[in-house]
């Protein structure tokens, strides 16, 4: 014998493998050449390649066309209120840190009347993959002016055009104190796309995640002026940021950019004519209000009653 050792030679083999099949629910309902479908199917990719257990996977909603989204994967979902998306995931990550907490929202639900929300889930920075699903236009109600329509969008609401100029999702996330991750990608770039959602997911914090997207039924000119002109949209590069794959090649610019840089990811989002795809800013060392709070997490019952009464014997008189 030549002093094999056997116990190296043995391969870890899990319980259970999930396939992609494993995470399909249901048809999805988007229109035909919706950019939805892509990001399904990037995050079921994502699921299958982290082989995320799917009882401990939770996609959370509002309300509009991308907060169909849980109804479409074989997970735990929440389809919540217009706009209370943020809320509901930071509750569910903040009692349950053991679960993949994934946001899904629109331009309407996360940037109209969940904006408050936004704001503070951004600062809080808890361990969430939130994905924006921005088509610059309210679909599931058939045609409204979104907080991100460019100015002059001709819409139900606006029947000669929209007036005020819109918010910039980028600029925004970049501008509230404690944020620690903001990129930006599309739905038409498919290696990027999983790229960014993957790099989010890795990310412990809040992980921001703006997906430029195709509307073919009430935006199409937008969608096909940002796939066909290669000026408009460029390539974020550095050896911190998103991972380039082939598709690289299919654009004219690319842009290095590090992303712990804050001031010229601002600089860059600001940008009013061109799209850039990539990582804006990142921070690892920002501060969490979900470890914060995790302390008491496994308190047995009598741990709990017994903190509970300390805190009220505070109130005796």
């Amino acid at each position: 014998m030549f002093g094999l050792n056997l116990d190296a030679c043995i391969i870890d083999v899990p319980e259970k493998y999930y396939s992609v099949q494993d995470y399909e629910k249901g048809v999805a309902r988007w229109c035909p050449g919706c950019g939805d479908h892509s990001v399904l199917s990037a995050v079921k990719r994502l699921c299958k390649e982290e082989q995320l257990i799917p009882e401990k996977t939770v996609f959370v909603s509002g309300i509009g066309c991308s907060s169909r989204f849980p109804h479409y994967m074989n997970t735990y979902g929440f389809h919540g209120l217009h706009g209370r998306a943020f809320p509901v995931a930071s509750g569910v990550k903040f009692r349950r840190p053991d679960l993949n907490v994934f946001v899904v929202t629109g331009d309407g639900d996360c940037c109209s009347i969940g904006a408050g929300h936004w704001i503070h889930a951004i600062r809080y920075n808890i361990n969430l993959t939130v994905l924006l699903f921005d088509n610059q236009i309210y679909g599931m109600t058939k045609k409204q002016t979104s907080p991100t329509s460019p100015m002059g969008t001709i819409s139900n609401t606006h029947p000669e055009g929209s007036v005020l100029p819109p918010i910039n999702p980028l600029q925004t996330t970049l501008g509230v104190s404690n944020v620690s991750f903001v990129a930006q990608t599309a739905d038409w770039v498919p290696s990027h796309l999983y790229s960014t959602i993957k790099k989010a997911y890795e990310h412990q914090g809040f992980s921001f995640v703006k997906i430029l997207m195709r509307c073919p039924k009430f935006m199409p000119d937008i969608a096909k002026e940002k796939v066909s002109d290669k000026d408009m949209v460029r390539l974020l590069t550095h050896e911190n940021g998103i991972p380039l794959g082939a598709e690289a090649k299919r654009f004219t610019h690319i842009v290095e950019h590090d992303p712990s840089n804050m001031d010229h990811a601002r600089e860059l989002a600001a940008s009013p004519e061109i799209s850039y795809l990539g990582l804006f800013y990142q921070n690892k060392d920002a501060l969490r209000y979900d470890l914060y709070g995790a302390h008491n997490i496994n308190y047995t019952p009598e741990q709990k009653i017994t903190a509970i009464n300390q805190a009220m014997e505070r109130y005796v008189i």
